[in-house]
């Protein structure tokens, strides 16, 4: 099965902002960054269609292909629960620094761990082998793609994050012997 994992096009958010599942909205250059993916895209046939439901995949996956995609909330990007929206720098909860030193098995403050992430993900990763399809494309986000990756090439979850993470608009294609 080949895999194309499409990472979400650039959002309007300051930088050092923490917004994994906080619903934001897309830069005013996403017009143009639509177009170089219809272009990358274009005579490409997939045989399904999958989507986060967080506006900035599910507007793209739209756009790209209308009415095809499903949502599935196992793609969205990890919850950081009440650190959503805050500056990085902002942010006084005492598990931070925690979090910080260990992010793969400790959580975020009513948010997830990125083992959390992981077992969710892996869920949809093994529904998704149960399919005969040959093409698929999935429209999510960095922290999404990584687990994928460390998933499809057996990386340890602490190894993950030495592999370089996709740009806003990237296409990570992955051939999954699956």
């Amino acid at each position: 099965m080949e895999i194309y994992l499409v990472r979400h096009t650039k959002v309007n958010v300051e930088k050092g902002i923490c917004y994994g599942q906080k619903d934001v909205e897309l830069i005013d250059t996403y017009p143009e960054e639509l177009k170089v993916l219809k272009e990358k895209l274009t005579d490409i046939e997939f045989d399904a269609f999958y989507t986060s439901p967080l506006s900035r995949c599910k507007i793209l996956a739209q756009d790209l292909y209308p009415d095809l995609a499903i949502e599935d909330t196992r793609l969205m990007e990890l919850n950081f629960g009440d650190w959503e929206g805050k500056a990085w720098d902002e942010i006084k909860d005492p598990l931070l620094p925690i979090w910080m030193e260990d992010f793969v098995n400790k959580k975020c403050s009513n948010g997830e761990s990125f083992v959390m992430l992981h077992d969710r993900v892996l869920n949809f990763w093994k529904e998704l082998k149960s399919k005969d399809f040959q093409r698929v494309i999935i429209f999510t986000h960095g922290g999404v793609i990584r687990t994928i990756q460390a998933i499809a090439n057996n990386i340890k979850l602490e190894d993950s994050f030495n592999e370089t993470t996709p740009g806003f608009g990237d296409i990570v294609i992955l051939n999954s012997q699956i």
